[in-house]
């Protein structure tokens, strides 16, 4: 784990496959890369937040490097997805807009300047080489007041995960999330919260969050 707010070593987003990403995703995947228990703690969060439809407000969410489901228990109004699987994004019932994009190759938003309520990203934070690029292009295009919410858990495809990422525990990786919201800018301190049970026998999945919230320009 890198001391907050140093560099990054060289090695850091390396990874055991560095073809294009694009290859790796090609095949469709209609699963999901987390147990029960945890895609319901990542719903549940969400609609805490009163991201989701459930509030009744309209409410536009881009859901970031996104699959064939967002884990919204209630959708809401709207909600654009962006992803690497053109067939995974449009059997994603929830979503009312798709985009493909490699963020890995291009970070850069096709978006406006505060035009989101809430910019989600699910157990994919791992697999990102420009997270701070990333993340910062998600303060951009965030409403005042809105957050971005990172959930994550201990399950991965580890040839794509960035070697930093891999080289640490749990507890690094919440820090790490929250040292790349840091360095985006744009946020107030980031909240790093277990989602999941802690009991020692709790068997299921862990669900880590990170929020933080866009903070007004100067």
């Amino acid at each position: 784990m890198t001391t907050p707010g140093a560099p990054f070593p060289a090695w850091f987003f390396d990874r055991d496959d560095p073809s294009p990403d694009d290859r790796f995703y090609r095949p469709t995947r209609l699963v999901t890369h987390i147990d029960d228990g945890a895609v319901a703690a990542v719903g549940d969060l969400y609609a805490e937040l009163g991201v989701d439809g459930s509030a009744g407000e309209p409410r536009r969410v881009l859901d970031l490097m996104s699959s064939w489901v967002s884990h919204l228990t209630t959708p809401p109004a709207e909600l654009v997805v962006l992803g690497m699987n053109a067939a995974e994004l449009a059997a994603n019932r929830a979503a009312t807009e798709r985009v493909v994009q490699d963020l890995n190759v291009e970070p850069e938003l096709p978006f406006d300047d505060a035009s989101f309520d809430a910019v989600l990203c699910c157990v994919s934070v791992d697999y990102l080489v420009r997270p701070v690029e990333v993340l910062a292009e998600a303060a951009r295009v965030l409403r005042p007041g809105a957050p971005v919410v990172l959930t994550f858990s201990n399950r991965c495809f580890p040839t794509k995960a960035v070697h930093g990422w891999l080289a640490t525990d749990d507890a690094g990786r919440c820090a790490l999330v929250a040292d790349y919201l840091r360095r985006a800018g744009g946020f107030g301190e980031p909240e790093v919260s277990l989602r999941t049970p802690s009991t020692r026998g709790y068997r299921g999945d862990p669900l880590y969050a990170v929020v933080a919230r866009r903070v007004p320009s100067p």
